[in-house]
């Protein structure tokens, strides 16, 4: 959402940066409302910090190249020094040790860094025709036809000529002759297997 405002190495790209932004969003807002709303804004910021240096250490203890490790070591560090700010914030404003609020300050079992294919493969089959609807996750093909979902897309992705990630899509495809995936196996769904064209209808109307 930044870069777009300042972005002029073309039209598109900025566009791109806006859309983008847009969906991360969507994501924050929607990661936000998962919050506790007993917890303080600097109660938030010491697991926050907590657990980017979870993310960190995970990252640097799995990684095997010792070029990117290093790298892996740095952001852990400068998170890490984020966190003994957050507790200084927290005894100084709240009077509060970061015991109160992460009572065992040992990480839980690192995150290991493998191959997932599989397991985005099965998320997209399982999840492609999803939407969110109030506190639940629904096939878009059931929604009503008058549903907020499909007003908002006429107002935001119509026409979807204009849309830049899909004109990103096709201008690559009449240059290439194909879009610019890499793939090693089909894709799980039906409805993306054709590299020749794009498809503006999949997740967003009824089937």
């Amino acid at each position: 959402m930044n870069t777009s405002a300042v972005y002029d190495e073309s039209e598109i790209g900025r566009q791109l940066y806006q859309k983008i932004g847009l969906i991360e969003e969507q994501h924050v807002t929607q990661y936000g409302s998962l919050i506790d709303p007993n917890t303080t804004m600097l109660e938030c910021l010491l697991m926050h910090q907590y657990t980017e240096c979870y993310s960190y250490y995970s990252c640097y203890e799995t990684e095997t190249d010792e070029y990117i490790k290093k790298v892996w070591e740095r952001h852990f560090e400068e998170e890490l020094s984020h966190l003994h700010k957050a507790v200084e914030l927290l005894q100084k404003y709240e009077n509060k040790e970061w015991q109160q609020v992460i009572p065992n300050g040992e990480f839980p079992e690192l995150v290991r860094l493998h191959e997932n294919k599989e397991y985005v493969r099965n998320v997209l089959n399982s999840s492609v025709q999803l939407t969110s609807h109030n506190e639940d996750y629904v096939d878009v093909s059931k929604l009503d036809d008058n549903d907020r979902f499909f007003k908002f897309q006429d107002k935001l992705n119509t026409p979807v000529e204009g849309v830049p990630t899909h004109k990103v899509i096709v201008d690559y495809i009449s240059k290439k002759g194909q879009d610019y995936r890499y793939i090693d196996s089909e894709s799980p769904v039906a409805e993306l297997r054709d590299r020749k064209s794009d498809n503006t209808t999949l997740g967003m109307k009824k089937n």
